[in-house]
């Protein structure tokens, strides 16, 4: 798991926190049950006015698994790819049936099954790339649905302040209650941007970023599959994607020499 996300808002809310506690005002002062059922409740009535009830329900279920998301490992994905190509080239592509039957990751799995049935090259890259896109469709739509709620927010809070400064002009006739009443106004203001800029956007952004990691992965695995489907030669194969990669998701040269040279004692 990348703990990026529970890190940077544990930093989020422990510096506002801390802002106030310098500050000297009170957290009791800014949990305020009207402004927050406001913000909260009109901002993801909003959101789900301007979808489905789906995408809502499907949106906020996408949360766990984008906070818990597993790291990246592109090049444990190229190793098996590299793999499985020395397995077609001494075996054959009917031996990757048998090799599927071992894999746990589904979209590999599949691919693999694919080549064994003896699909088309052309029709296997349409297959996989229209397989891509579904699978990542949840993803992008939940993306969409927080991003969207982000900029809902704030002005969700602005109309709170906005409904709350009428009660305040309502009270100008008691001088004592409008420093109160002016304060908790702007509470609303307050959740709002707190909620967009503290949640909704960085939910947003992170399943953005678990979307764009998760295609490149499934993108990586299909144009090693069907290298394999075309013969391409393992050392050749591992070279051409490991270019798809970015360098800092690779390990060091010197660390891949000698991960190498491991392996090749190991096998020897």
């Amino acid at each position: 798991m990348d703990p990026a996300t529970i890190i940077g808002l544990v930093l989020a809310f422990g510096a506002l926190f801390g802002m106030m506690t310098m500050e000297h005002v009170g957290i009791v002062s800014i949990i305020l049950p009207a402004p927050m059922m406001l913000v909260f409740g009109t901002t993801i009535g909003v959101g789900l006015a301007s979808g489905t009830l789906s995408d809502t329900i499907n949106s906020f279920k996408s949360i766990p698994g984008a906070i818990l998301a597993k790291k990246s490992n592109p090049v444990a994905s190229i190793d098996s790819l590299v793999s499985i190509a020395e397995k077609a080239r001494s075996d054959g592509l009917l031996a990757l049936e048998q090799e599927a039957e071992g894999v746990d990751d589904p979209f590999l799995k599949g691919a693999l099954q694919s080549v064994a049935d003896g699909t088309d090259g052309d029709e296997l890259r349409e297959l996989l790339e229209e397989e891509i896109q579904s699978r990542t469709s949840t993803l992008r739509t939940s993306a969409k649905f927080f991003m969207s709620l982000g900029g809902y927010a704030p002005t969700v809070g602005i109309i709170g302040t906005v409904v709350s400064l009428t009660h305040v002009l309502e009270n100008l006739s008691t001088p004592d209650k409008l420093g109160p009443l002016i304060a908790s106004a702007f509470v609303a203001t307050l959740w709002g941007l707190l909620t967009a800029n503290l949640i909704w956007l960085p939910l947003g952004g992170r399943i953005k970023r678990v979307m764009e990691l998760e295609i490149a992965r499934m993108t990586l695995i299909m144009e090693g599959v069907l290298a394999v489907q075309e013969g391409t030669q393992p050392r050749l194969l591992g070279e051409r994607l490991r270019a798809m990669v970015p360098k800092s998701q690779l390990p060091a040269e010197g660390k891949l020499v000698k991960s190498k040279k491991v392996s090749e004692d190991v096998a020897a």
